[in-house]
């Protein structure tokens, strides 16, 4: 029989592992590499979709003296082997999981941790992507993959008992029931591994990290037993086309493979189910004459409100098209019939005809198959029966620990029954059991939620493909110009009227009353304190610096409010960069969003040139570009420099606009106001022509 795995078309590479091991849920994971960090003498990569600092490893029966918490263990092996580097990757995630998040974790790793213990937010995918690789690499040659982060809400035991008081996150704060599988493989295979966790440091803008190539025995974690000895492991990845590169769907096509080949049963657990491809794949099996059955494990409910009325909504309409099939069951598992209590199922495992399995960080989502980075682990037993087993005793295990049995009853049932459903429904019934997973939707949620391509894409969507989607070509530039004029209009129109009637505004507003407040500024000893005091205050409020430079020139004149200015404005630039610094990463992105990863990127690749060019052509306001500035990689000396560069023609073109209009305002005659329109029309075309030089210069250098 051929092998289901083809380096080149559905996995990366088939590598040769010793040892390979399926560890099912948190306790044993998170043990597990505790231990395997412990071993660690060269490198260790973390590479996550989430994590935490301050995640506890193991939760008792500790017994060395290595702190138990991840951000404090790494920190400890750092001190101690001077020779250890580690690398911790992140998702640079959405602003939409924030409340789920670590706050500061780039404080806690990179800033807070030794020098040796290297920490990088990923940004490098497509518009709506993820980095959803989960990958644990000692020394090059151990490595771990599969679903579970080092994350908070991951931890669980087998049992997954209802109230387990182990099972809370770092604040403290009791968790749901959480089920999950990873693997662990040396050899040729964690090699591999740490190759791609590179490739991945790499892509997000890590420093350098060369292969350390192993030196005799590899590590391998105490109380983990390998389940297979000598197998050839396939990686298939999830690379979307972003920056230049092409896209990968190797977990995709081996999906399509593995289902094509199945003969008796697949046995799936996974997080989501709404991949279209993968849905017709199982309906075209299940309406085959003889096909395999299919057994498929899901959380009853996923994740939060958000996503229970989306995915769980693309899951049920996906299923309503396969439900007509006997050879077909989806459970969820109940844990607890009173309370009703069920268990989270984050897992995404594959078994075929127990030759074929697979465990990763895929899921069964569009957006899994070509939207998201992800690695996926997978072995084909073939024709020996032997291995066959070993996969078997796996799923058994999986499959008895959802029912709350034994494993030994559960194989006893299959070799009773003729069918893998049949010897799973005989064992159902328990308090701890298989339900029926209910795909009923409330017609008005149903008609309510758009289709998967919008919010479960395949591939990579685009801002204007998504505007295309929602308000069609044709609509969008007389529309957009129609809201434009509208607003701007309302606003002008009832911004006026506001002030003029709630506020003194139409008694203060007269030349005289204007150049007193001016004078009596200007001739206080403290003015020059007080300017600078207003530009910082201005930018932490984050004030429009046009305004504040307005006003300078205003009150202390053209020469000496540039001056002002200039001082008031670098000054401001200086102590909102340093609060950047301070805050980190994750507390920028909070506060400026998406603009973090490419003005960050524009920043760190040249310097002061790029601080002048967003001072001129600004693709952010002052204080944003600031705070953002502060966490890139520019220097200090850089940023000042630009920053003052950039600065003289705005403050120029403004000081010379507010002298017209003060001028003006003090004689309001035709000749005045003509020199007015002529100042305003000069400044604005100058203005324009060094933006249009500059986006030139950028664009072909």
């Amino acid at each position: 029989m051929q092998s289901i795995l083809e380096a080149g078309k559905n996995c990366w590479r088939v590598a040769h592992a010793g040892r390979a091991a399926f560890i099912i849920d948190g306790e044993d994971y998170f043990a597990a590499v505790r231990r395997a960090l412990l071993l660690a003498r060269r490198s260790i990569f973390i590479i996550g979709w989430d994590l935490h600092s301050e995640l506890r490893l193991v939760r008792e029966g500790r017994s060395d003296d290595y702190p138990s918490t991840l951000g404090k263990l790494l920190d400890a092996l750092a001190s101690e082997r001077r020779d250890l580097e580690i690398y911790i990757l992140n998702w640079d995630f959405a602003m939409i999981y924030a409340m789920e998040r670590e706050f500061f974790p780039s404080y806690k790793l990179q800033w807070k941790s030794h020098e040796r213990v290297h920490f990088c937010l990923d940004g490098e995918h497509p518009v709506g992507g993820s980095q959803h690789q989960k990958l644990v690499v000692v020394d090059d040659s151990l490595a771990f993959a599969g679903g579970l982060d080092l994350s908070k809400w991951r931890w669980d035991t087998r049992a997954h008992q209802v109230d387990d008081p182990r099972r809370t996150d770092p604040d403290g704060e009791h968790y749901p029931p959480f089920h999950d599988v990873q693997m662990v493989v040396d050899g040729d295979a964690a090699a591999a591994l740490a190759e791609l966790a590179r490739e991945r440091w790499s892509a997000a803008g890590g420093e350098a990290a060369p292969l350390k190539p192993a030196s005799g025995e590899a590590p391998w974690p105490a109380g983990i037993r390998p389940d297979l000895h000598n197998a050839m492991i396939g990686i298939a990845r999830t690379l979307p086309a972003h920056g230049g590169r092409e896209e990968v769907r190797e977990v995709e096509q081996l999906y399509l493979d593995a289902i094509g080949a199945a003969r008796r049963f697949i046995y799936i657990e996974n997080q989501y189910l709404s991949s279209h491809l993968v849905g017709q794949a199982l309906k075209r099996r299940l309406r085959e004459e003889g096909g395999p059955e299919v057994i498929i494990v899901m959380p009853r409910e996923t994740g939060g409100w958000l996503e229970q009325h989306t995915m769980d909504v693309l899951r049920a309409r996906l299923l309503r098209e396969l439900e007509d099939s006997d050879r077909l069951r989806v459970y969820y598992v109940r844990l607890s019939e009173d309370p009703p209590v069920a268990l989270m199922i984050h897992a995404k495992v594959m078994v075929v005809d127990d030759r074929f399995v697979r465990v990763g960080s895929s899921n069964l989502s569009n957006r899994s198959m070509g939207l998201d980075s992800e690695c996926d682990l997978a072995f084909d037993g073939g024709e020996e029966s032997g291995r066959h087993g070993d996969i078997a005793a796996f799923r058994q295990s999986l499959l008895a620990e959802h029912l709350g049995v034994e494993p030994a009853e559960l194989d006893a049932a299959e070799r009773q029954h003729t069918s893998l459903i049949a010897a799973v429904e005989s064992l159902r019934g328990g308090e701890r059991t298989l339900e029926p997973l209910a795909t009923e939707v409330p017609d008005e949620v149903d008609q309510w939620v758009p289709e998967s391509k919008l919010i479960d894409p395949e591939q990579p969507v685009e801002p204007e493909q998504l505007l295309d989607y929602v308000v069609g070509p044709r609509q969008q530039k007389n529309a957009w110009r129609h809201f434009l004029r509208v607003g701007l209009l309302l606003a002008a129109v009832l911004g006026m009227a506001a002030l003029w009637r709630w506020t003194p505004l139409s008694e203060w507003l007269d030349a005289d009353r204007v150049s007193a407040a001016a004078q009596w500024i200007e001739a206080s000893r403290f003015a020059p304190l007080l300017v600078l005091v207003a530009y910082v205050v201005g930018g932490l409020l984050v004030m429009p610096i046009t305004l504040i430079i307005v006003a300078t020139v205003t009150v202390f004149g053209p020469w000496q409010g540039i001056l002002y200015s200039l001082l008031g404005a670098e000054l401001s630039a200086l102590v909102t960069f340093g609060l950047g610094h301070l805050l980190g990463r994750d507390a920028v992105r909070r506060l400026a969003g998406s603009r973090v990863n490419s003005v960050s990127r524009l920043l760190a690749s040249r310097g002061a040139l790029t601080i002048i060019t967003l001072r001129i052509v600004p693709v952010a306001p002052f204080t944003v570009i600031n705070v953002i500035a502060g966490v890139s990689d520019i220097r200090l000396r850089d940023f000042a420099i630009g920053n003052l560069v950039g600065m003289i023609p705005g403050v120029l073109a403004i000081a010379f606009l507010a002298d017209r209009i003060v001028a003006y305002l003090r004689e309001p005659t035709l000749p005045g106001i003509a020199i007015l329109f002529v100042a305003v029309a000069v400044v604005a075309l100058g203005l324009f022509g060094l933006r249009h030089w500059i986006r030139a210069r950028r664009s072909g250098g």
